[in-house]
């Protein structure tokens, strides 16, 4: 949350209200404990001149965000972390300036080499001190809810069909499973699962202007597949008929 500081998102210098002004976040946004400085950093960013919007992403603590009430917003569901704090639910279609958007947020951790540890297990102190060792602790640091319900994943299908598969824009955390392998490039690290197989067979099937994901720690632009893995950088998405960025 920190990172949308006036250094490092000046624009929102610029910005007068938080109802004309958004800005969407895609996974790992930061919702992770109900600690005070947790509630510090979301008051800062509700008292922001922008609306923040949020896909969720692996590292999301989904038993708070599921213990939210659901709510309606610009035609989909929606939790409400603050009155200008929005998490975007999965599966769920969005109308925003003119816009549709199409959200579907989780993915498979990828740094759980180790395995996933209950909190009490002993080999948690032992193994934080250990650079080598790549675990999560179960609701703690690792949710289960992390990849989509069938639910979640037919929800989704209905309603992009009740729109005849016709959105501008896609946003997830994870990319779609061809994608995956591309950004992969051999190593095995990142591999494909229901989630990343469910979002090609979307990608197959839908007319969209781009898809803009986050899961993985860069910022790198795929203009032949209208996609874009977002990191550090923020920038403008554009109406019908306008170019819509450009990422370095």
């Amino acid at each position: 949350m920190r990172r949308l500081n006036t250094a490092a998102f000046p624009e929102q210098k610029q910005m007068s209200t938080q109802e004309e002004n958004y800005v969407l976040i895609t996974g790992d946004f930061g919702i992770w404990d109900h600690s005070k400085r947790q509630k510090h950093d979301l008051d800062w960013l509700e008292a922001k001149t922008f609306t923040t919007l949020f896909a969720d992403g692996n590292h999301e603590n989904m038993d708070i965000l599921d213990g939210l009430p659901v709510s309606r917003w610009h035609g989909g569901k929606v939790h409400f972390v603050r009155p200008h704090v929005i998490h975007l639910m999965r599966g769920q279609i969005y109308e925003i300036e003119g816009m549709r958007f199409f959200v579907f947020g989780g993915a498979s951790s990828h740094d759980i080499r180790d395995g996933i540890l209950e909190p009490k297990d002993p080999r948690i102190r032992k193994w934080e001190r250990d650079r080598e060792k790549q675990f999560r602790v179960n609701h703690v640091s690792w949710w289960e809810r992390e990849l989509p319900s069938e639910e979640e994943m037919e929800e989704g299908l209905g309603n992009l069909s009740r729109v005849g598969w016709k959105v501008d824009y896609i946003i997830t955390h994870c990319p779609y499973t061809s994608l995956l392998g591309q950004m992969d490039g051999g190593s095995g690290l990142y591999r494909p699962d229901r989630l990343t197989d469910y979002l090609e067979g979307i990608k197959e099937k839908t007319d969209y202007r781009h898809w803009l994901f986050g899961h993985m720690h860069t910022d790198q632009a795929f203009p032949e597949q209208r996609s874009a893995c977002l990191y550090e950088q923020i920038v403008a998405l554009a109406k019908p008929g306008r170019v819509v960025y450009d990422i370095p």
